[in-house]
């Protein structure tokens, strides 16, 4: 199955008239592997891809996963700082909580967020997406079950 994501911009002002700035966006591959250290239970097996735009003073998320356990369920999904092999903190959450959390009912699942960003974030992010990475949590893998390192695409 190929993971595909459209460029999208909840809240973007569509009136040719009003000057805009385009949104920044970067995405992410996620996968199991790129976790620190790499999931090897059952969360192993699936993969995903995320976009995040930045539009003004809030990220959109979007995110997909596929071919996880039926039963996974995502009780966190961040941006945190960390270039590829290292962990960091999150500096950026989607807003999913493990007391809501989000379940994979058949491995798969499809999610959109908007939350406020901080100006000076999104100008880090811009700097060094490298830098930087997003990815999901679960109960049986509550450091990460599928990370990607962020790469700017517009």
């Amino acid at each position: 199955m190929v993971l595909a994501l459209a460029v999208f911009c909840g809240g973007c002002d569509d009136n040719p008239a009003s000057p805009s700035t385009p949104p920044l966006v970067f995405s992410a591959v996620l996968s199991p592997s790129n976790e620190v250290p790499p999931v090897g239970n059952a969360e192993s097996t699936g993969r995903g891809a995320a976009q995040i735009a930045f539009d003004g003073s809030t990220a959109h998320f979007y995110f997909q996963l596929t071919n996880f356990p039926a039963d996974t369920r995502i009780v966190g999904a961040h941006i945190h700082p960390g270039a590829a092999g290292v962990n960091g903190p999150v500096v950026l959450s989607t807003g999913i909580v493990s007391a809501a959390p989000v379940a994979l009912a058949d491995g798969t699942v499809e999610f959109k967020a908007s939350v406020p960003a901080d100006a000076a974030l999104v100008q880090a992010i811009t700097a060094n997406p490298a830098g930087y990475y997003f990815n999901v949590h679960s109960p049986l893998n509550p450091g990460g079950f599928a990370r990607g390192q962020l790469t700017r695409v517009q």
